[in-house]
């Protein structure tokens, strides 16, 4: 290991908790050592003040009225009527390159900084669909401050890892497999015992990745256990609920769902003529408009020319695999797994993925499964605008609190006030 890398990573984290902000806050990790941990990083824009994310799942700019404390020289106090001081905690953060499948690739390995005396469980975060930067994470920080090595990386593509952004399950995949690989090289003190956290789109990868590697556990954020192709139909059939169409009309929309599966399946070779057909008959239909799923409502709305001519490059580019199941794979693993669902998931509806859940409890009784109500894709709390539209309010009380005493084996998951109803 580059321990000249390391220190010099921390003390620059030192000396970024110097640089006074106009609002006096400081960047960096805080914590009052049990159950408050807050993360203040610099803002996306200069000037705005910093972004901040606390443990139960509080964001928001330190310039707004609504920021949950005050910011002292080299510590915060929580606005909670208590007044709770939480004060700087430092991390060991060690930036790093590793080689997946001729591709280099960027990570960061977060420790505790008493890490060299410690055992401590290892966490490789697996991303979703997301193109922006892994590295600097304040999920990551929030699970290293509450005693959890966390590697984080860049996904090829993105960030400053090398190669092409792809969506290629396997490939993905395969990366975070080299990723575990290396992590393991990385940590300062042993490793009590590692595993993959998968969100969105990376619950499809991470559980893939659980089988080529040994790892001793698995946890997945409103991940779904249906194809990307089951995924786009069961988004526009809540969105047909939504609109309460009938029962006519859920028939059409299940016939768009077959013909543009046909279509992709085929690499756009064949269903351009049924699409066509389709189109023709719901021209003047007003309710086809608000119906999208992932890419079939915008398939039937381009013209058939443009389509025939651009649609492959337009809609097929990443190297998805369309018809990709889950559940061969989920079925063979039998290390402890925590499934966390969003209930009202409208970008990876729950029904279908609730329904092959139960049936993996039946034949892992290491899997445990806990639904937020009252949350959308991300865990987050919303208000619902009149035009159907949500309003991102925070991420549920809870959820980050669930996986760090998860992952470090508390005996209770989680003691808080009925926020989440296990699956039985």
């Amino acid at each position: 290991m580059d321990f000249q890398k390391v220190l010099m990573a921390i003390v620059g984290v030192l000396a970024s908790f110097h640089v006074l902000a106009t609002d006096n806050c400081w960047p960096g990790v805080y914590s009052d050592g049990a159950v408050n941990v807050a993360i203040v990083q610099k803002g996306l824009e200069e000037g705005l003040g910093f972004r901040y994310l606390t443990l139960d799942g509080v964001f928001g700019n330190t310039q707004s009225e609504s920021v949950p404390f005050q910011c002292q020289s080299g510590f915060i106090r929580l606005k909670n009527g208590g007044a709770v001081p939480l004060e700087l905690v430092l991390l060991r953060r060690t930036f790093t390159t590793f080689i997946s499948e001729d591709t280099q690739l960027s990570g960061e390995l977060i420790e505790p900084l008493n890490a060299i005396q410690n055992t401590y469980p290892l966490v490789v975060m697996v991303h979703g669909s997301e193109q922006e930067p892994a590295i600097g994470n304040s999920r990551a920080m929030l699970l290293a401050a509450m005693g959890i090595a966390v590697f984080a990386y860049d996904k090829r593509g993105t960030g400053q890892s090398a190669g092409f952004y792809t969506q290629n399950f396997e490939l993905l995949a395969e990366d975070a497999v080299a990723a575990m690989r290396h992590a393991r090289s990385l940590v300062t003190g042993g490793v009590k015992r590692a595993g993959f956290w998968g969100a969105s789109q990376g619950g499809w990868v991470a559980p893939l990745a659980a089988t080529l590697t040994p790892v001793d556990f698995l946890v997945v954020s409103y991940g779904l256990i249906a194809s990307p192709i089951e995924e786009d139909l069961d988004q526009m059939l809540l969105e047909a609920q939504e609109q309460q169409l009938s029962a006519s009309q859920l028939k059409q929309v299940r016939r768009l769902s077959k013909i543009t599966a046909k279509i992709l399946l085929s690499s756009f070779n064949t269903g351009f003529v049924e699409l066509e057909q389709l189109r023709k008959e719901l021209k003047m239909q007003l309710w086809i408009n608000k119906i999208n799923g992932e890419y079939s409502g915008a398939m039937l709305r381009m013209s058939d020319n443009d389509f025939r001519r651009i649609g492959h490059a337009y809609f097929d580019n990443l190297e998805l695999i369309w018809n990709y199941e889950s559940m061969p794979v989920l079925k063979k693993l039998q290390v402890p797994i925590l499934w966390i669902v969003a209930e009202n998931d409208r970008e990876a509806p729950v029904e279908r993925t609730l329904q092959s859940l139960r049936i993996l409890k039946k034949l892992n009784s290491k899997l445990q499964v806990y639904i937020f109500p009252n949350t959308d894709h991300g865990m987050y709390e919303y208000n619902e605008r009149p035009d159907g539209s949500r309003n991102k309010i925070r991420i549920t009380d809870g959820y980050f609190r669930l996986i760090t005493e998860w992952v470090n084996q508390k005996e209770q998951p989680y003691s808080g006030s009925g926020l989440l109803d296990p699956v039985n």
